[in-house]
């Protein structure tokens, strides 16, 4: 069986202007995550995921690290806003400065990303 036929786990790293989507689980924050539908790419997941938990449209558009599991995948913010359909209250999603989301334990390859796309 396939990553897609087995309806794996994704993670959506959505940067936007110096800073990064997250959202509340516990006690912490994290990338917005979940499981894939059968059949569905990481990428697709991803997009699916964050407008389900957040509200706003993105792209997901490659894995950070190709063979990752679960896959991180980066995706592009297509709306400054988000809808009103959000599965999380406001309170619950935090856009991050690059410098301080690298300390709330984000997977390597996230982190890599980061400091390679940190606004000078």
């Amino acid at each position: 069986m396939t990553w897609e036929q087995t309806g794996g786990g994704v993670q959506a790293v959505v940067p936007y202007d110096g800073r990064l989507l997250l959202v509340t689980e516990g006690n912490g924050w994290v990338l917005p995550s979940g499981s894939a539908e059968e059949a569905e790419s990481a990428e697709a997941a991803a997009a699916r995921i964050v407008y389900e938990l957040t509200g706003y449209l993105v792209d997901g558009s490659q894995p950070l690290e190709p063979g990752q599991k679960p896959p991180a995948v980066l995706c592009s913010l297509l709306t400054d806003d988000p809808s009103g359909g959000a599965r999380l209250s406001p309170e619950a999603i935090k856009w991050l400065p690059f410098e301080e989301a690298e300390s709330v334990g984000l997977p390597p390859a996230v982190v890599a990303y980061l400091r390679g796309h940190s606004p000078v």
